[in-house]
């Protein structure tokens, strides 16, 4: 049995609510890295114009502003 039968056989097997993560693997899998590095670059440009972006915030003023020491995360 080949590596794709076998696979297709376990696929039958998976249950539907778990198909999503299968997809998503596959996906990921076969992505093309160009066509993802365009889409990444898209979407920094968009939040980069985006007027509601809002403020940069160092982790040492988030800390600071949750009064929560660095040692604690």
């Amino acid at each position: 049995m080949s590596n794709r039968e076998l696979c297709e056989k376990l696929l039958s097997n998976v249950p539907e609510y778990k198909i999503g993560y299968v997809l998503a693997y596959l996906q990921g899998l076969t992505a093309d890295e160009e066509a993802d590095d365009a889409f990444c670059a898209q979407l920094y440009q968009e939040y980069m114009n985006a007027p509601e972006r809002g403020e940069f915030v160092s982790l040492e003023d988030a800390l600071k502003e949750c009064r929560v020491s660095p040692d604690e995360i």
